[in-house]
């Protein structure tokens, strides 16, 4: 009871009492009016968030941090380490930071202005890409394949390929060197980015290039740098674009490549041939620069003028001598030789080596010109019947084979051709390079004088009388010779004899008595069963050595038995019944015997 009326007491005693007074005698706000005045309080303060970029002021310095004001509750510190590219930050500066904590795990802000100018360089970046604004950036080292650009404190990646338009292979020079770029490629997944300094030149030289060729003119002449030295010709630098040169365009006269008289770096005047603003290309001229060498040719020469050239080309049908530089005639293989026997040019001439020709014709319009070398000698086969009679016998050079025959220079000019079946009276060839070889010298026999055509029949084995007139006698028709066996097929074999003949063996006639084989180089007895002169051609048999051998046998035990019956009659004048029996079984036995063969 007392306790609670002490209770009721107190509360009695400060009923009127105003808390909202402090003990300075201040009034505080009401609750409505402190959530207002909270309200208008977080209203002054900026909105931001984590990962945000904004400018703040710098407030103030110490050792180690610079205090920087971002219009929030309470001010953030940065690292110094971050200010090294501002040595001379102050008090009032303002800078551009990310907002990396709004409220870390002690209630600070936590901000960077290293992270503020990563994300904002990636940020100008992505805009110089899309714009194609040109950007300067540092190289501040060499890596693998090309070199790291530092873009406003961004790494960038320079392939060596993009250096420049000409190839770099020393990437060290570079380094430390600040140079325009144009990013060429971003990766913003990784943010990685790709900057080019080719790219620029090459925009500068197509400036460069519509620009001249906004100016050409065909036959316009121009001067210029030779910038490289092909196989084909030489690209000369026009200032900016290039031209082609080409091999034929350089000089009149015939050049094996063009570094004979070019070089890179050489400087010269070259005409403008033609052109292709589409394709920007450039075709141009040195010769054409000076007269054609046809123009200043000499009145002198004319039609049967002899002059001198130097071999420059060589075809197969023919060869050019170059007169004069950009002058040129053609001898014709036919208007080498007088020689009926085709010459290939190629063969004949030489690259660079210098011939006397006649003039056969000449154009000065189409600038043609045809020369003989044939013609600086007398024709040969105007007189051939006197110098070279029918009968007549020579030597001669081999000079061609085919399968046909053999081809035989008797002379420049002279030749004449030897038919296979006229190398030899005895042996037979399947190929004239059997019996002889290109250069070797053989004896010939004028055969024929085709006059007309200038062609000779010549004769090898005519160096000798005929012996088949006397080989008749010696292998007469069922003589028999010993031969060797050189060639067998299915048709039979060919046999070597004496005196270098050769004889044919039908197969039937290979047989021999105890029904072996004949192989090539058994050397046998053989039977002559036929002989002609006329076709020079001999057959011969081994079966009819061994049957001619069984026949003389028989022949010859029929004569002894009748010489015994013969003489038995004789001896005994009447015949008895025994006698008469024994002649009876002699007469079966020759009976017998002549039946059987």
């Amino acid at each position: 009871m007392e306790e609670n009326q002490i209770l009721n007491n107190q509360n009695n005693a400060h009923d009127d009492f105003d808390w909202s007074i402090d003990k300075r005698n201040v009034s505080n706000y009401s609750q409505e009016k402190r959530q207002a005045l909270e309200k208008e309080y977080e209203g002054s303060f900026k909105a931001i968030t984590d990962g945000e970029l904004i400018t703040g002021t710098v407030e103030g310095l110490t050792k180690t941090d610079v205090i920087i004001n971002i219009g929030d509750k309470s001010d953030g510190l940065v690292s110094l380490n971050e200010f090294r590219d501002m040595p001379g930050v102050k008090i009032g500066d303002e800078v551009e930071v990310l907002v990396v904590e709004k409220e870390d795990r002690n209630g600070n802000l936590n901000l960077s202005r290293r992270m503020a100018r990563q994300v904002r360089s990636w940020q100008n970046v992505v805009d110089y890409f899309k714009s194609g604004e040109v950007v300067t950036g540092t190289i501040t080292s060499k890596t693998k394949g090309g070199l790291i650009v530092d873009v406003n404190g961004l790494e960038t990646f320079l392939p060596g390929s993009q250096i420049d338009v000409k190839p770099v292979t020393d990437y060290d020079q570079y380094v430390g060197k600040t140079m325009d770029f144009k990013v060429v490629k971003i990766n913003e997944q990784i943010r990685n980015a790709v900057v080019s300094h080719k790219a620029l030149i090459e925009s500068d030289l197509e400036q460069q290039r519509g620009e001249i060729m906004s100016k050409l003119e065909k036959g316009q002449v121009l001067e210029g740098t030779i910038k490289n030295v092909t196989d084909f010709g030489a690209f000369v630098d026009l200032g900016g674009v290039d031209g082609l040169l080409y091999i034929t365009d350089i000089s009149w006269g015939r050049i094996s490549h063009p570094s004979e008289v070019l070089e890179n770096g050489q400087k010269l005047n070259v005409v403008v041939l033609d052109f292709d603003d589409e394709k920007k290309r450039i075709s141009l001229g040195l010769k054409q620069l000076s007269a054609h060498p046809w123009d200043s040719l000499s009145a002198e020469i004319t039609e049967g003028s002899v002059i001198k050239g130097k071999v420059v080309n060589i075809e197969d049908y023919g060869s050019f001598l170059e007169v004069l530089p950009g002058v040129e005639g053609l001898v014709h293989v036919s208007e080498i030789t007088w020689s009926s026997q085709p010459i290939n040019a190629k063969e004949f001439f030489t690259m660079g080596d210098e011939y006397e020709a006649k003039v056969v014709t000449l154009d000065r319009e189409e600038r043609k010109m045809s020369l003989s070398i044939k013609q600086l000698t007398e024709d040969p086969w105007e007189n051939i019947d006197e110098r070279f009679p029918v009968d007549s016998k020579h030597k001669g050079t081999v000079k061609n084979i085919t399968p046909y025959g053999v081809f035989v220079e008797l002379e420049t000019g002279i030749g004449g051709m030897i038919h296979i079946s006229d190398l030899s009276w005895t042996k037979r060839f399947n190929h004239p390079s059997e019996f002889t070889k290109v250069g070797d010298v053989i004896d010939v026999v004028i055969l024929s004088i085709d006059k007309d055509n200038r062609k000779l029949s010549l004769g090898h084995k005519q160096i000798e009388d005929d012996p088949w007139i006397n080989f008749e006698g010696i292998f007469p028709v069922g003589s028999t010779h010993e031969g060797k066996v050189i060639r067998k097929d299915d048709k039979g074999a060919n046999i070597q004899l004496e005196h270098g003949l050769e004889a044919f063996v039908p197969a039937r006639h290979l047989r021999k008595e105890d029904g072996g084989d004949i192989n090539v180089d058994d050397t046998l007895n053989f039977v002559i069963i036929e002989f002609d002169r006329n076709d020079k051609r001999i057959m011969a048999s081994h079966a009819r050595v061994w049957e001619q051998a069984k026949s003389d046998e028989k022949e010859a035990v029929a004569k002894e038995t009748k010489d015994s019956v013969k003489k038995m009659q004789d001896k005994v004048e009447k015949p008895t019944l025994g006698n008469l029996g024994a002649l009876a079984d002699i007469k079966q036995k020759l009976k017998d015997e002549e039946e059987n063969k």
